[in-house]
């Protein structure tokens, strides 16, 4: 089974562009893109040097293109991602290159999404000095206290070997006076505190906006940095999203669906090298791809062929009379009591419940239908993305999905 994942901020390289605009497909997208997010992508993404491109304004737009239009190299057209992938996660503002991959948002409405994203982080960056800082190696719980008993949160939740602080310049000094036994403080290349209570501005700003984003529900697998569980509806995830930028990421969870769906491959999209260091670590067995220069696209896509597997993939809007709900998670499956074949629920009813040593899920229908027949038993070991039910979904007078 094939993962492809897309990076975060920090994963931004003076000129890591450059080699990408001698094609002229690509440099006609950019330019496009560049229109949309009211930025030169073009220079920033070839000219630029590191301090102007740790701008979070700049950082961000520009992970976002560079993600949608490598992932277009790779796969000229979509549904051909859709059919030989079968998990997609983006970790931090990743997570909206994933979406727009995935076919939630357009690319156009990605691009909207993450200029505001980054505008409104950098402008709750600038209201107070605040930063993010690795810490490396370590007791996991003995590096999570140090952390916790200097005020800070742990923002990202890498895996084994690297959780990363995220707070006040005077609570990081903290942590580098009182550092964790064995363990390496690494301060990152970002302009704030993300993905803590210092983003609570730029919530309330991205809130009011995504009201008017119109989605469409994932075409493969999508997991979210929340919990890493699988999230079938377009708009749950587009909440998730909005919610993420001041809640910590959790790509051990991420890691954990993945390792429970049994990827063999991970392709990482440019710029490519952070998150295929993690799943080096974390995620053993597993063959790692890099993608950095057009001219490894034809070994890209020959490591999509190797991996990629048609009846591995969950393609949740099966076709356009049905849908399936798919289980979020690993664990055990347990129905609700009164929910069985011809039972009409509404968007958002509880069909039943996935539990695992870690949480209860709660699974619901991502739109208003009719129970056409059960794929599992009460009581039944499910894993990450496995049909659960099969459903007629309401449809309005244009035929539309309610």
């Amino acid at each position: 089974m094939l993962a492809i994942v897309a990076p975060g901020q920090g994963a931004q390289t003076p000129g890591f562009l450059a080699p990408w605009l001698t094609e002229s497909r690509f440099a006609d997208r950019l330019n496009w893109l560049s229109t949309v997010a009211e930025l030169d992508l073009t220079h920033f993404g070839t000219q630029a040097d590191a301090e102007t491109i740790r701008d979070t304004a700049i950082a961000q737009p520009l992970l976002v293109a560079a993600g949608l239009l490598t992932a277009l190299e790779l796969f000229p057209h979509p549904a051909d991602g859709f059919q030989r992938t079968g998990v997609v996660a983006g970790h931090s503002v990743g997570e909206i290159t994933a979406a727009a991959a995935v076919g939630v948002l357009s690319a156009e409405q990605a691009m909207v999404l993450v200029r505001e994203r980054g505008r409104q982080m950098a402008a709750a960056s600038a209201t107070r000095p605040t930063s993010m800082m690795a810490v490396v190696g370590g007791n996991t719980a003995e590096v999570l206290a140090a952390i916790e008993a200097q005020g800070l949160t742990a923002a990202n939740n890498n895996g084994s070997g690297q959780i990363v602080a995220a707070g006040t310049v005077e609570q990081l000094a903290g942590l580098q006076a009182n550092p964790p036994a064995r363990a390496r403080l690494i301060q990152l290349s970002v302009a704030g505190a993300f993905h803590t209570v210092h983003m609570e501005p730029a919530v309330a700003h991205l809130d009011r906006l995504a009201r008017a984003i119109t989605t469409q529900d994932p075409r493969t697998r999508l997991l979210s940095n929340a919990d890493g569980q699988v999230v079938q509806s377009g708009s749950e995830y587009l909440k998730r999203l909005v919610k993420q930028v001041a809640n910590p990421v959790r790509w051990d969870l991420c890691m954990q669906t993945m390792a429970d769906l049994g990827i063999t491959g991970l392709l990482e999209l440019p710029p490519a090298g952070t998150l295929t260091g993690i799943a080096k670590r974390n995620l053993k067995g597993v063959e790692l791809f890099s993608l950095n220069t057009p001219d490894q696209i034809p070994a890209a896509q020959e490591f999509v062929a190797k991996h990629g597997d048609d009846a591995s993939v969950s393609l949740q809007n099966a076709t356009p009379s049905w849908m399936l709900v798919v289980s979020p998670g690993k664990g055990e499956f347990r129905a609700h009591e009164g929910i069985d074949v011809g039972v009409r629920l509404d968007a958002g009813d509880a069909i039943g419940t996935v539990t695992n040593p870690r949480d209860t899920i709660t699974v619901g229908l991502s739109h208003p239908g009719t129970i056409t027949e059960w794929l599992v038993e009460d009581g039944d070991p499910v894993a990450p993305g496995q049909p659960l039910i099969r459903f007629y979904p309401v449809h309005d007078s244009s035929g539309a999905l309610s």
